[in-house]
């Protein structure tokens, strides 16, 4: 036999190939001697078709002849001298691919001559030949049971023989060899070898393609020393189930665990798996894939899996070999035969996620304004480095600096897109400037900004307000006239934070079947804690009314929609705004689980005038009669109505072609004054009342 060792003078000698070339060696040899044995026996060896039919002699002969296994004192004591050699290349510190497979695996000797048996035809095509001569059939080139048994000196007819390649067996089980031809008697069962197993031995650490989509890069700053979860790992627990909250990343945890502990590992995002009744098999494959590597396995994104849940989790934690599993739900007794031991993953601290940024950004400068900017996220280490490399890029091709508003964006991309079926996203664009308000409630707004950007440091670092039944959230009432700037408030909110603001479409909240009202705001508050966003509930007295005394079924079940509401948004870990023109319509108990109130008055003079002057901006032609003044001063109606004229009397002026006039401006009034139902009287519109009936 050729060995398969690299004889350059310039390269080491690979002992890992030199070792599995000995292994095969032995093959060859046990081969040689079963060919031999089959001559003594063959009644006719120079038949040229034999293998191809079964002639008189050769039926007598397979009824006289007693089948044993292989055995041979000289091959044993071969075996022995080959394990001795590999013992001292160990000691010396080499890595033999085969003695880690044989470990990691739980391989004896025996399992391991049946694998080399089996792998042989594919390293050397002469064992193809030899098989079918050993078989009696030219077609059968690879290795069956029968014959790997017989070579591997064990009886057929026992039951450690059946035991080794039966599908509980360590080499089936591992997905080592995979047996063919299911419809043929077991003892003529085709073993293979599968490719991945093979380019592995040769040196070839190529993930398996079906694996490599669903790797997780795993990297960012170190994290602190985690004393549970490393006293796991010292102890040498293997399975570990690692339950985490929104913005905690238990896959980076565990990377950093199995790095201080010096541990070799794979991550997997489960919610990468093909979208099919048998993607488990992936599932498998990653975990053969670990153990071929004498790595643990991180898996993520457990919840992904939906109905496959159980199975996919029976599979990772009754699977041999360290398997660090990641979820955001309890785990299920039910799920496997041994329970992992449960960790919470705690919440990252501003400081820590401070450093994860500044990592991530890899030598850029991050200074306190991208870091001000990066307050409001709740974002894993992968999501941060995504966050971060986009908004280099961005930056780049600009030739630029990177600012503010890259990272947020870039940051804003890393949502999930489950809530945008439950609502409408609105990536906010208003500034504090569009924003006419009486100054005590811009202070109040500008408050309600800082208090999301502010919430981790507060309630994690310093320890203010904590309360174990209640969710993280934060929930703000506007409440006013329509038409006050309550919409753009919450707009200019999400703005300041660099958050996508999420309006809810009552459409999809709002069901005439008893349950499904709360079903459907289960499935919002559900996904909204998943993403880094703003919930908008306009004409939210809708759905947050009072309870009301119980005089039918339909009163009762009202108010379990309301009662339901109140228990989910104390649960509720996000930002929450809410907009009602009826402040005293909502129900008392929502009241108290308010953390901010703010109250928005109709406009006064001066104010009234800044928003006239704000929608009629420079950018719109205007004519030289136009008293903004006068307006400002009779008109009292809300920003909203005077969005609604400035808009009107542009398209009049637009199809004139003229700039926007004195008389457009009192027409498009005269037409709001009409929706609002209001009348047109001397005493407002003065000397422009002409104007109106024009």
């Amino acid at each position: 036999m050729t060995q398969l060792v690299d004889e350059s003078a310039s390269r080491p000698i690979d002992r890992s190939q030199e070792h599995l070339a000995a292994r095969l060696d032995l093959v060859w040899r046990r081969v040689d001697s079963a060919v031999a044995r089959r001559r003594q026996t063959d009644p006719d060896p120079e038949d040229r078709f034999r293998g191809l039919y079964l002639s008189e002699p050769t039926v007598d002969a397979l009824l006289s002849r007693v089948r044993e296994p292989l055995w041979d004192a000289a091959l044993e004591q071969m075996s022995s001298s080959i394990e001795e050699r590999a013992d001292d290349w160990e000691r010396e510190g080499r890595t033999l691919r085969l003695r880690r497979l044989q470990r990691s695996f739980g391989l004896d000797l025996v399992d391991l001559d049946i694998l080399t048996v089996a792998l042989a035809p594919d390293l050397d095509p002469r064992f193809e030949r030899l098989y079918g001569y050993l078989h009696d059939d030219v077609t059968r080139r690879r290795a069956s049971v029968g014959l790997a048994l017989e070579l591997c000196g064990l009886t057929p007819s026992t039951a450690d023989g059946r035991r080794r390649l039966g599908r509980s067996g360590p080499l089936v089980a591992g997905g080592l060899i995979s047996i063919e031809d299911g419809e043929r008697p077991v003892l003529t069962r085709g073993l293979r070898v599968p490719d991945r197993v093979s380019s592995h031995l040769l040196g070839d650490d190529a993930f398996d393609p079906e694996v490599a989509g669903l790797l997780l890069d795993v990297g960012g700053a170190p994290s602190q020393p985690w004393r549970q979860l490393d006293n796991a790992l010292a102890a040498g627990l293997e399975a570990i189930y690692l339950r985490e909250p929104l913005g905690a990343s238990a896959a980076w945890a565990a990377a950093c665990a199995l790095r201080r502990a010096g541990r070799e590992f794979i991550a997997i995002d489960l919610s990468m798996l093909a979208p099919a009744s048998d993607s488990l098999v992936q599932v498998g494959l990653a975990i053969r894939e670990a153990r071929l590597l004498g790595a643990a396995l991180v898996a993520t994104n457990l919840d992904a899996l939906g109905e496959l849940v159980a199975r996919a989790a029976a599979l990772l934690a009754d699977a041999p070999g360290v398997a660090i599993i990641c979820g955001t739900r309890p785990w299920d007794p039910g799920w496997s035969r041994d329970v992992p031991i449960q960790l919470d993953v705690d919440m990252p601290t501003p400081s820590e996620r401070a450093q994860q940024w500044a990592s991530a950004f890899n030598g850029h400068s991050m200074n306190p304004e991208l870091a001000r900017a990066t307050l409001a996220f709740r974002l894993t280490p992968t999501q941060i480095a995504r966050a971060a490399r986009a908004s280099v890029l961005t930056a780049a091709v600009d030739e630029r600096e990177v600012h503010a508003n890259d990272v947020q964006a870039a940051a804003r991309a890393q949502n999930a897109s489950g809530l945008d079926r439950l609502s409408h996203r609105v990536s906010p664009q208003a500034t504090w400037d569009q924003l006419v308000l009486p100054a005590e409630v811009r202070t109040q707004l500008r408050e309600l900004a800082g208090r999301a950007r502010q919430r981790e440091r507060v309630i994690d670092e310093w320890g203010v307000g904590g309360r174990a039944l209640r969710g993280r959230g934060i929930t703000a009432l506007l409440a006013g006239d329509s038409g006050t700037g309550k919409t753009l408030s919450a707009e200019v909110v999400a703005a300041d934070l660099g958050l996508d603001l999420y309006l809810i479409d009552l459409a999809t909240v709002v069901d005439k079947y008893i349950g499904e009202t709360e079903k459907n705001l289960d499935r919002i508050f559900g996904e909204a804690d998943r993403v880094n966003g703003v919930l908008l509930f306009d004409e939210a007295d809708a759905i947050f009314g009072k309870r009301s005394e119980v005089k039918d079924a339909r009163d009762r079940y009202a108010n379990v929609e309301v009662a339901y509401l109140l228990q989910r948004m104390e649960r509720f870990d996000g930002l929450a705004i809410l907009t009602t023109n009826l402040r005293a319509n909502l129900d008392e108990a929502f009241i108290r689980r308010l953390d901010a109130i703010i109250d928005f008055p109709m406009p006064e003079e001066d104010e009234r005038l800044a928003l006239w002057r704000l929608h009629l901006s420079h950018d719109v032609p205007q004519s030289d009669d136009l008293d903004l003044r006068f307006l400002a001063d009779r008109f009292r109606i809300s920003g909203g109505n005077i969005r609604n004229i400035c808009v009107t009397a542009a398209y009049f002026a637009a199809e004139s072609e003229e700039p926007v006039s004195m008389a457009d401006l009192v027409r498009a009034t005269e037409r709001e004054y009409r929706k609002l139902g209001r009348l047109t009287v001397e005493s407002e519109f003065g000397p422009y009342l002409a104007l109106t009936r024009q």
